[in-house]
């Protein structure tokens, strides 16, 4: 097991010891649809575990962003280890990519199947089968939107214990997502990815986010930045407005400075070192007036 320590100085707090395992399959064997063997095709979730006596009982399986092209490691292991330190169970997805030849239903499959398999796996992480969030930034904001408006109970008569378990998660985190694929809007990289190019309409449709919100949506964190320029802010506004449209609650926080991709930002675009961008701390926050977080 490799251990990973991470000292982050928040609120006068020193933080955080984290246990980082090795990655675990999301199936024993080769994934639906894999089109290799390779590292590649394998999608995985690597456990970020909070320090003996910490944990809360709160998971977030996280889907780093990347275009669907690549995963950015500030938006998985940053992040993990930062709400680790919070008592979170943390989950970073490796989901398949666009850039290896996959594309849209396969990496709605990963995020589905690694929520699924926390949420059967809750008592051996000390994990909370009905406090199982999602979160995801850019790319990965629009896979962790794709699963708070795509889910599904499980199968009944499913002979895999993982598949007759829910994948709905209980909460979202959306950090500068892409959440529209309609032009204009969406990140042009990643829809392509995503769909191939010139997609039918009814699929550009079905993977706008916005458009997929319902009342059994679950309750939402959304941030984004002004000065976004490659995914825009239109993105949020539009998911924010459909969440209160159908009663959903959500926190939503729109900060003035920063370009795209900023994740914790500790030492850079502003924030001091050894700290975190506000928004982390509005996360927690948040999470702690949902009793997620203590």
């Amino acid at each position: 097991m490799k251990i990973t320590t991470l000292i982050l100085s928040l609120a006068s707090a020193v933080l955080i010891a984290t246990a980082s395992a090795e990655p675990i399959r999301l199936w024993e064997g080769d994934a639906p649809g894999a089109l290799g063997k390779a590292d590649q095709d394998i999608p995985t979730l690597t456990a970020f575990l909070p320090a003996a006596g910490t944990a809360n009982g709160t998971a977030i399986v996280i889907c780093p962003g990347g275009g669907y092209g690549g995963l950015a490691s500030h938006e998985g292991q940053g992040y993990a280890e930062f709400l680790a330190g919070k008592g979170v169970a943390c989950f970073v997805l490796k989901y398949r990519l666009g850039s290896k030849g996959y594309r849209h239903p396969v990496m709605m499959h990963d995020v589905q199947r690694a929520i699924r398999l926390v949420r059967t796996n809750a008592a051996k992480w000390a994990v909370d089968s009905a406090r199982i969030g999602v979160m995801g930034s850019s790319a990965g904001g629009h896979l962790a939107t794709t699963s708070v408006t795509h889910f599904d109970s499980g199968k009944a008569d499913a002979t895999d214990a993982v598949d007759r378990t829910s994948c709905r998660p209980d909460f979202g985190v959306i950090c500068y997502g892409v959440i529209s694929m309609e032009d204009g809007v969406t990140h042009g990289g990643s829809k392509n990815n995503l769909l191939g190019k010139d997609p039918a309409a009814d699929l550009v449709e079905l993977l706008s986010n916005d458009k997929q919100v319902t009342k059994n949506t679950p309750p939402c964190f959304v941030w984004t930045t002004g000065e976004d320029k490659a995914v825009l802010p239109e993105n949020s506004f539009r998911f924010v407005q459909a969440l209160r449209k159908n009663g959903i609650a959500f926190d939503f926080h729109v900060y003035e400075k920063g370009p795209h991709g900023i994740g914790l930002s500790p030492g850079k675009n502003g924030v001091p070192a050894g700290d975190v961008h506000p928004w982390g701390k509005d996360l927690v926050f948040w999470l702690q007036q949902h009793g997620w977080v203590k």
